[in-house]
């Protein structure tokens, strides 16, 4: 039998993660292993359950909480716990919500006015391949980078700082593909793949795909169009 993925819920509000709580189970896929009104319940929970079997692979994180709100505790958790997958859950659309929990490495983003079919297609997306984010969400990302000043870039990329063969394997990652398609699509093994694939998470100081995502669009190595329209075979 397939291992369901373990899922946490961080919200205020008890009505609505009894709902989604609710949802989730209901697909067959999701086990909610506890559920917190605050990200203090939320540490506390997870120092608790670490290294045992209702840790999470990814936490739901509503941003608006008492106590200790989703951002910081967004914080906290990625840099204990970094292989925790944090998909943002809130009401708000803005720009600076988007890319504030762009930045400190979150793997999804869901408003709460989502319909159900969209909100699984983001967990589903960020259990396979560890991120997702919509079309709408890049196009911001993708402005907010193009509208700075461009007096801070750097040109590490045109004197080779990322090789042509990284370039290809960023590409790729950005667009969801996982270490054995990219293997197969460019006729590696997949143990050299892992090796570019770390080299790129170094070079660039990035801790998941997201924060390569990041580099990749602030330094024009790739575009908005890359990722959303794959590459032919």
């Amino acid at each position: 039998m397939e291992q369901k993925i373990r899922i946490a819920l961080a919200d205020d509000e008890r009505l609505f993660r009894a709902a989604l709580g609710h949802l989730l189970e209901h697909t067959g896929s999701y086990e909610v292993v506890f559920d917190v009104g605050n990200g203090v319940e939320l540490t506390e929970k997870l120092v608790e359950a670490e290294g045992g079997a209702d840790f999470p692979d990814i936490i739901l994180m509503d941003l608006k909480m008492p106590e200790m709100n989703g951002v910081e505790t967004t914080k906290v958790v990625a840099k204990k716990y970094p292989e925790v997958k944090v998909i943002a859950l809130t009401t708000h659309k803005g720009k600076a919500f988007i890319l504030n929990m762009l930045n400190l490495g979150a793997s999804g983003y869901i408003t709460k006015d989502a319909s159900p079919e969209a909100m699984l297609e983001v967990v589903g997306e960020v259990a396979e391949k560890g991120f997702f984010y919509s079309n709408e969400i890049l196009q911001i990302i993708n402005g907010d980078f193009h509208n700075r000043t461009k007096k801070n870039s750097t040109s590490e990329f045109d004197a080779g700082f990322i090789t042509k063969r990284e370039r290809e394997i960023l590409l790729l990652l950005c667009q969801q593909y996982r270490t054995q398609e990219i293997a197969e699509k460019l006729f590696l093994s997949e143990r050299t793949v892992e090796g570019h694939r770390n080299n790129l998470l170094s070079k660039t100081n990035s801790k998941n795909v997201v924060g390569l995502i990041v580099f990749g669009l602030q330094h024009e190595i790739i575009d908005v169009s890359d990722l959303t329209d794959p590459l032919n075979d």
